[in-house]
């Protein structure tokens, strides 16, 4: 079955809309230009902080050690290009929506307007299409042509069934392999695997899937910068009260009917929702990542100036 690709005139389109909408919004809110957010060694200045074990005794800032009577090192911006990034879920709870514009748009544009803000300062951008069934690797260039390639393949609908090789798009193929949820583990082990070098990491996901990732996550998070945005759907955290209705797992296809005007169950849903974002957070804060949560219903521009915000925050 062959997918259909995006025409480039839907890509023009795309690209066009996102700048007026979304890129020249943030070049009125966001000061400054956009800057690499990887520190290391160069020559502007970023920060001060105390020293730890692992720093380099050259970067020492002996005028603030001693009027602080303990040791504090320099960061600087790193002066050569950024490796950057987007690892993105394709699996079929990533397609749930209850309205046209769901988690899979909120990805595809969130992943646009990144390529784009960090190709125009001359970085570099890969990405990683992922699901259980099929893998596409996008190796990171620069330029305009190259952000037309990564729009065009990061805009592409997901293959019901794709062929077993595709060596021009570079997919990876296994069995299709119905009532399995999505491998969260594995699809970090292919970024940690992929991104030799070190790189600006973006995981795009609503994290619904097999548990046990939180090594793998651990473990990229280990050698590259990683910032995770969860795409949510405001039903998942809230499930509205349609009475009686037939819920299926977008991953198994496990049917279940529900009454979602029952108070009990309503209480249930809510305590379990709870706990599972108490849990993430949690996952998100020991792998030492940056985490972000943006809704179907969030302002793109919006949803991206507070996550350069709290990211600047958080440093």
């Amino acid at each position: 079955m062959t997918t259909p690709r995006p025409s480039p005139a839907a890509i023009d389109r795309l690209l066009g809309r996102l700048e007026w909408q979304v890129v020249r919004r943030l070049d009125g809110r966001l000061q400054g230009a956009y800057r690499t957010v990887w520190h290391g060694s160069g020559i502007d200045f970023a920060d001060l902080r105390q020293y730890t074990p692992e720093d380099d005794v050259r970067h020492i800032d002996w005028n603030v050690t001693a009027r602080m009577d303990e040791p504090y090192v320099r960061k600087y911006t790193e002066d050569r290009e950024l490796n950057a990034w987007l690892v993105l879920d394709r699996s079929a709870s990533m397609r749930f929506s209850e309205q046209e514009f769901g988690k899979d748009s909120v990805l595809n544009e969130l992943a646009v307007c990144l390529a784009r803000l960090l190709t125009r300062t001359g970085n570099r951008v890969g990405a990683i299409l992922y699901d259980n069934e099929a893998q596409q690797v996008i190796a990171p260039k620069g330029g305009k042509v190259h952000l037309q390639r990564l729009a065009h393949d990061i805009t592409r609908p997901v293959p019901a069934r794709p062929p077993a090789v595709d060596r021009k798009w570079r997919w990876r193929r296994k069995s299709p392999a119905p009532g399995v949820t999505t491998d969260l583990a594995a699809m970090l082990r292919t970024a940690a695997t992929t991104a030799r070098r070190r790189s600006l990491v973006f995981v795009i996901s609503d994290f619904i899937g097999d548990h046990g990732w939180e090594r793998a996550l651990t473990m990229l998070a280990h050698r590259h910068e990683v910032v995770v945005v969860r795409v949510v759907d405001p039903v998942e955290l809230d499930l509205p009260d349609l009475g009686l209705v037939v819920v299926e797992d977008a991953e198994t296809g496990e049917q279940v009917l529900v009454d979602t005007s029952d108070p009990l169950l309503r209480e249930r849903l809510g305590t379990h929702v709870d706990a599972r974002e108490t849990a993430l957070d949690e996952a998100m804060r020991r792998a030492g990542v940056t985490a972000h949560r943006v809704t179907t219903d969030q302002d793109l521009a919006l949803a991206l100036i507070d996550m350069v915000r709290r990211s600047g925050a958080r440093r």
